[in-house]
């Protein structure tokens, strides 16, 4: 009898533990389905470590978002290949783009609206050991972009400038955070760059060749898919989500984009240097991109 007894404890302990460990996974489930719910229900933003999404930041780490009533949850992506898959698959709702790859997307059938045009700019940014010094130099050199884009665009834009005797290597780095580590590691002659990548790399002896804001095209958006935006719901909680982006806008044109520089190391992974490198920029109010600037990517 005496050996019965621990037997029996060691089996109703098993059962016990077997039956937390049952509980457990209930609760993981619903916990899970509950969360995935919430994701569902939510505006679904595609964000990149760029200048470009510094009002997004803001609004959600400044609860604005919140504070006026709007769920948005930001998908983080570091390229914007990727971000173009999250809006042809439909895990997003909205991505921050810019209008050739946007409407090379219209064209494979994704159809977009551009309720926010952002003035997001790209800097051909040289090595400090490629020696070059004019666009004409760019012969036999890499540079480092992404295809189907606006940096590809902008390669045409200054070969076509420059006439270098040789070609020009373009070399598909989709990454922005790579192409700058590529940069500051002298693996690249050149790449372009946009904010905050592009004064980083200044910041530690590069050299600036080209400006796209010379071009006149603003090129960049934030980019929603029609589909995803037909009820009632998801047209009101873009409109807050517009509205709160231009709430930050507001704050950041007051208190300056260097203000906010704990926020952009956060999300940007830019340190200190390159923070103090940025430029004076003034970011403008939700708005749709020009038709001019649409035809001329076209």
């Amino acid at each position: 009898m005496k050996k019965i007894i621990p037997f029996v404890i060691v089996c109703l302990l098993m059962i016990a533990c077997g039956q937390t460990e049952n509980e457990k996974h209930v609760r993981t489930r619903a916990e899970k389905a509950r969360l995935d719910s919430i994701d569902k229900a939510s505006l679904k933003v595609g964000v990149m470590p760029t200048l470009d999404c510094l009002p997004v930041y803001l609004a959600k780490e400044s609860h604005i978002f919140e504070d006026l009533g709007v769920e948005v949850h930001l998908k983080y992506f570091t390229a914007h290949m990727d971000c173009d898959t999250a809006l042809i698959g439909g895990s997003v709702e909205g991505s921050i783009s810019e209008l050739v790859r946007a409407e090379k997307l219209q064209e494979k059938g994704v159809a977009l609206d551009y309720p926010i045009s952002t003035n997001t700019y790209w800097q051909l940014i040289t090595g400090k050991r490629a020696r070059i010094n004019e666009l004409s130099q760019l012969s036999d050199k890499m540079i480092a972009m992404t295809r189907y884009s606006a940096t590809d665009k902008l390669s045409d834009i200054a070969i076509a400038k420059g006439k270098p005797k040789y070609d020009v290597y373009r070399v598909q780095i989709n990454d922005v955070k790579v192409r700058l580590m590529m940069m500051l590691n002298h693996e690249m002659d050149a790449a372009w760059m946009t904010e905050p990548q592009a004064s980083e790399a200044i910041a530690n002896g590069h050299k600036k060749l080209m400006d796209s804001r010379d071009e006149d095209v603003q090129w960049g958006v934030f980019a929603f898919r029609k589909a995803s935006m037909n009820s009632a719901n998801r047209k009101k909680q873009l409109a807050l989500f517009i509205k709160a982006y231009d709430r930050a806008v507001d704050s950041i044109n007051q208190k300056g984009v260097q203000h906010y520089g704990k926020l952009i190391a956060k999300y940007c992974g830019t340190h200190d240097k390159g923070i103090k490198a940025l430029p004076k920029i003034h970011f403008q109010h939700a708005g749709k991109p020009n038709s001019i600037d649409i035809n001329k990517v076209k």
